[in-house]
This record gives C-alpha cells, sequence and structure tokens, in this order.
C-alpha cells in the first residue's frame, strides 16, 4: 500500500465530519501523540504508551506498555473507538488488535510529507480539520526559517548516527536520504551523505564511515545521562583519523523530540542548525 492510500485509509475511517470523530483513542505511537496534541484533539485520547513523552499532561493518561509490545488487554480494556499506530508497529501490533475487533489505522512517517499528509488526516478525522490545516503551515513556515538562516554558507557533509552498540562504534546505522531525518539535515545546512538505504535508514560499517569521512556527526545518545557513566562521545575516540573527530564535530544529541516525526520537526531543524553551523548567532 502506497503512503497516500494510508493515509487515504487513515480518512476513511471515521470520515471527516465533526460528529463522526473518535471520542476514545489509544496512541501507539509518540509522534500520533504529539500531532494529536498539535491539533487540539488531545481531550480524545483515551491512552498511550510508555515512550509517549510529550504533552507534560501525557503523565496523566493510562499506559498500554512499550512501542513494539503494548498490551492488548489493557488496549481493549480502554475501550477505544480507533487505535493509531505508525508503520514501523504495524508488524508487531495491527493483526493482534484487528483480531480483537478494534479498529486500528496505520500510518507513514518516513519523510516529511508524511509528516504533514498525516497531521492534515488526524485533524479531518478528529473534527479540527482547521488547526491542523493550521499546523501544517506553521511547520513549513518554521522550516523554511532554518532553510534561511543557513542559506549562502558551506554545507558541510553530515553522518547523522540513529544507533549503534553502546561504548562502542560497532552496529552503527544512519539516518540517510529518504528518511524526515536526512532531510532535517539538508533543511539544516548540512548535506546528508549516509548511503542510500531503503526506508532512509541503513547499517554502516567503520571502513564505509572513513571512506565517507564528514565534517560533522550527529550521534544520538539513548538513555538518562547519569554524572557516574562514561561520556558516551569518547568511543569516537577509536577512529581518531576521522575529520570530525579531528576537528571536534562529533555531537551528542539526547533530546526526545528529535526521533519523532510530528511538528516537533522544527525543533529538531534549530537543533541541527545549531550543531552543523556553530557561527549562527
Amino acid at each position: 500500500m502506497t503512503r497516500r492510500a494510508l493515509v487515504l485509509a487513515l480518512i476513511a475511517a471515521f470520515g471527516c465530519c465533526a460528529a463522526e470523530a473518535p471520542r476514545r483513542i489509544v496512541s501507539l505511537s509518540p509522534d500520533l501523540t504529539e500531532m494529536l496534541y498539535g491539533i487540539g484533539a488531545f481531550g480524545q485520547v483515551a491512552g498511550v504508551t510508555d515512550y509517549c513523552t510529550y504533552p507534560p499532561e501525557v503523565k496523566r493518561l493510562p499506559s498500554v506498555g512499550g512501542w513494539a509490545n503494548p498490551s492488548l488487554e489493557a488496549i481493549a480494556a480502554l475501550r477505544p473507538d480507533l487505535v493509531l499506530s505508525d508503520v514501523a508497529q504495524a508488524p508487531f501490533v495491527e493483526d493482534p488488535l484487528k483480531a480483537l475487533g478494534l479498529k486500528i489505522v496505520t500510518v507513514p512517517d518516513h519523510t516529511l510529507d508524511d509528516v504533514y499528509a498525516t497531521i492534515a488526516a488526524l485533524g479531518r478525522i478528529t473534527g479540527h480539520a482547521d488547526a491542523s490545516a493550521k499546523l501544517v503551515a506553521e511547520t513549513r513556515w518554521e522550516l523554511l526559517k532554518v532553510s534561511q538562516s543557513v542559506a549562502g554558507r558551506s554545507r558541510p557533509s553530515v553522518v547523522l548516527i540513529v544507533d549503534r552498540t553502546p561504548g562502542t562504534l560497532t552496529d552503527l546505522y544512519t539516518a540517510a536520504g529518504g528518511s524526515f531525518l536526512g532531510e532535517l539535515v539538508d533543511i539544516a545546512g548540512g548535506r546528508s551523505v549516509a548511503p542510500k538505504a531503503a526506508n532512509g535508514y541503513g547499517k554502516l560499517s567503520k571502513e564505509d564511515l572513513l571512506a565517507i569521512n564528514p565534517d560533522v556527526i550527529l550521534d544520538f545518545v539513548h538513555g538518562t545521562p547519569s554524572r557516574f557513566a562514561a561520556n558516551p562521545i569518547e568511543a569516537w575516540n577509536e577512529m581518531p583519523e576521522l575529520r570530525a573527530v579531528k576537528t571536534h564535530q562529533v555531537h551528542g544529541v539526547n533530546e526526545d523530540f528529535v526521533p519523532h516525526a510530528s511538528q516537533r520537526i522544527t525543533e529538531t531543524a534549530r537543533l541541527f542548525a545549531r550543531l552543523i553551523h556553530p557561527e549562527l548567532p
């Protein structure tokens, strides 16, 4: 099924009229929870997962468990009239929830266009079409401002590491072209140079990384920082020959909004711009 078809399926699930809007939504993705909040539909959310952390009010809602393994019993107990998931979750949750007779709609979240389309679709089915249109316009405008802030500057090559074995440089995974994160690197004034990969994310060997030899490395740092833990960036000392290591342009990224394909991509773009272009005012 194409991305367009997935979004149309979301719209078709309840139609586009406020009178038909779902009143009890279980959101299984942080991206979708943030979008529902952004369009003013947070009051219709009945449950979330442990990985949904924004807005702060989300702590008051029941959690149905993990991202890939939510509790089917907890979801059913909330009596949702709609369950929302993203495409990466679908293999884990779609069939079991349908077997329980629950309505589940899966939406795409790979690219920036997916983000815009899903915000618009959520607005239509929740009765917040005007607010969703406004949110899409504001998101596009904020990204345009970031792009304009770096216009005319040099565009350093950037590799964005989204996962690796903690404490080492093994099992490196990158965000490349075709992913919303790769697009945000470009908007922020860099050049995403990781090799193309299916769905925009792929594995990278140390040899491949050395051949690319990027000017800047952005490295996701997962987990809660501790003053007793070693600096996760120290692992990059394994490859002192890398240009980014030599010039101290390896930057840890641990902001919780960065992995989320929601309207908070504007915060990610601003963060990337500051890291890629530290000379910005």
